[in-house]
C-alpha cells in the first residue's frame, strides 16, 4: 500500500516560492507556522503595512492545513447559546458571531484572491449516528436523501458550510501576503526563541530574525519553542483514504446533494466527493503505536458499511495529519510574555476557524481593542499527566470506539 495524499497529487496551485531564511533579518512581527493561521495573519498584517515574516518548518500548507478533509465548517463544538452561557452575553455573542461567520470569511478570502482550490458551497451535513444523539437535532431533517445512506437516524444541513481542496487553498493563500511585502521562508523551523534587548530573536538552522513581536501558529505540530505550550494540547492523527473516481452510476447514489458530511460519533467519521468523483473517507485514530494499515482498512470498511454498493471499489490514496485537541474543545490564545502570542487548538475545525483566527490575531497585534478578539487570552495550562498521553490517548480512542459501536 503506497501512502500518499490526494491533495498533493491533485493540487492546482503550485508550491509557492519559500526559500529558507539565510543570515540575519529583522521584522516587525515573526510568525512561526505557515498554515492557515500563519498565512492569514501575514496577509492581514501586511495589508496594514506591518512588516511580517513567516517561518515554516517545511513548506506552506505542509502540516494539517494541507492534509485535512477540506471541509469548511461554521461554528465549533458548542452552539451559540452554550457559548453565551460559558462566556457571558457580551463575549459569548461576539464568539458566536466570529465562529459562525468563519466559513463566510474563508470563502471570502478564496474569492477575493482568486485561489484555485475547487470551492463548493452547498452546505455541510452533520449526520446523527444514534438515537441518543438525536435530542440535539430536533430541528434537523432526515439526511438519507442528501447523503445517499440510511445509516444515520437524522442530521442537519448548515448552508453556510462547504468544501475546498485544502492544500491548494494554503498554497494559493501564500502569494497574497508576499505581494503586499510579507516574507515567507520554508524549510526554516524555529529552533530557539529568546529575548534580545528590546526585541525577540528567533533562530532557524541557517538564519535569525529579530522581531518586536512573535506569533506562534503551529497547532498540532507544536514543539518546544515556548515552555509548556505543546503540553497544553493533545495531537491526534486524522486518517483519510480516497478511492478511484466512481462510475457515473455509483456517483449518482452517493452524496447526490454535493455536500460534505461529518457525524456525531466520539471518533467522528467525515466523508465527501472530490471534483473527479473520488470518495474520501476520514476518521480519527491513535497517534502512537497503532498499525496504520489497520486504521486505513477500518476506514474502507466504514465506507462499505455506509454505502454497500461500493463493495470491490479500489482505493488509491492514503494519508494523515495531526489535529490539535484541547481540554475544553475550544481554540486557545495565549500571551505568555510581552510580545509573544500563540493561537492554536482547532479541534478538527481549523480550515474555516484558523483562517478567521489569522485576521483576529493580526488585528490584536496591531492594537485592536481586546474585546474585538472575541476569544479570551488565557495562560498556558499544561495538561495533567501529559507525559502519559500516548497510552492514555490510545486507551481513550479504544473506549470511544466501543461506545460508538454500542450506540
Amino acid at each position: 500500500m503506497s501512502v500518499r495524499s490526494l491533495w498533493s497529487a491533485t493540487a492546482e496551485e503550485p508550491a509557492p516560492p519559500a526559500p529558507p531564511l539565510q543570515g540575519a533579518a529583522k521584522a516587525d512581527i515573526a510568525i512561526v507556522g505557515g498554515g492557515f493561521t500563519g498565512l492569514s495573519a501575514a496577509l492581514h498584517l501586511a495589508e496594514q503595512g506591518v512588516d511580517a515574516m513567516v517561518l515554516e518548518a517545511e513548506e506552506p500548507g505542509f502540516g494539517a492545513s494541507g492534509r485535512n478533509g477540506g471541509q469548511l465548517i461554521p461554528g465549533l463544538k458548542y452552539d451559540p447559546d452554550e457559548l453565551i452561557q460559558m462566556f457571558g452575553p457580551e463575549r459569548g455573542e461576539r464568539l458566536a458571531e466570529i465562529v459562525g461567520g468563519a466559513a463566510d470569511f474563508a470563502f471570502g478570502l478564496i474569492e477575493r484572491h482568486a485561489i484555485r482550490c475547487a470551492p463548493v458551497r452547498k452546505g455541510w451535513i452533520q449526520g446523527v449516528h444514534a438515537q441518543s444523539k438525536l435530542e440535539t437535532a430536533k430541528r434537523r431533517a432526515e439526511t438519507a436523501e442528501l447523503t445517499g445512506t440510511d445509516r444515520y437516524c437524522g442530521g442537519w444541513l448548515d448552508g453556510r458550510g462547504g468544501m475546498i481542496q485544502p492544500l491548494s487553498y494554503a498554497r494559493g493563500l501564500a502569494p497574497a501576503p508576499r505581494a503586499r511585502g510579507a516574507r515567507i521562508h520554508g524549510r526554516s523551523p524555529a529552533l530557539r526563541l529568546a529575548r534580545d534587548g528590546t526585541r525577540w530573536r528567533v533562530e532557524t538552522p541557517s538564519g535569525t530574525v529579530a522581531a518586536d513581536r512573535v506569533l506562534i501558529a503551529t497547532n498540532g505540530y507544536t514543539g518546544d519553542l515556548w515552555p509548556g505550550l505543546k503540553r497544553s494540547l493533545v495531537p491526534v492523527n486524522s486518517f483519510q483514504v480516497a478511492s478511484r473516481p466512481l462510475t457515473d452510476n455509483l456517483r449518482a447514489t452517493i452524496l447526490p446533494g454535493g455536500q460534505p458530511v461529518s457525524d456525531t460519533r466520539r471518533l467522528l467519521r467525515y466523508f465527501r466527493l472530490d471534483p473527479e468523483g473520488r470518495l474520501l473517507m476520514g476518521g480519527r485514530g491513535a497517534s502512537y503505536g497503532d498499525d496504520r494499515s489497520a486504521l486505513y482498512e477500518r476506514l474502507r470498511r466504514a465506507a462499505r458499511w455506509l454505502f454497500p454498493q461500493l463493495d470491490g471499489l479500489e482505493w488509491e490514496f492514503y494519508w494523515s495529519g495531526k489535529v490539535a485537541l484541547t481540554a475544553d474543545h475550544m481554540p486557545h490564545i495565549h500571551e505568555p510574555a510581552p510580545g509573544i502570542l500563540a493561537a492554536l487548538g482547532y479541534n478538527g475545525r481549523g480550515v474555516a476557524m484558523a483562517s478567521r483566527m489569522g485576521k483576529l490575531v493580526a488585528d490584536h497585534l496591531t492594537g485592536a481593542p481586546p474585546e474585538a478578539l472575541g476569544f479570551p487570552v488565557t495562560r498556558i495550562q499544561p495538561l495533567p499527566f501529559w507525559s502519559l498521553r500516548q497510552p492514555a490517548v490510545s486507551a481513550l480512542i479504544g473506549w470511544y470506539r466501543l461506545r460508538d459501536w454500542l450506540d
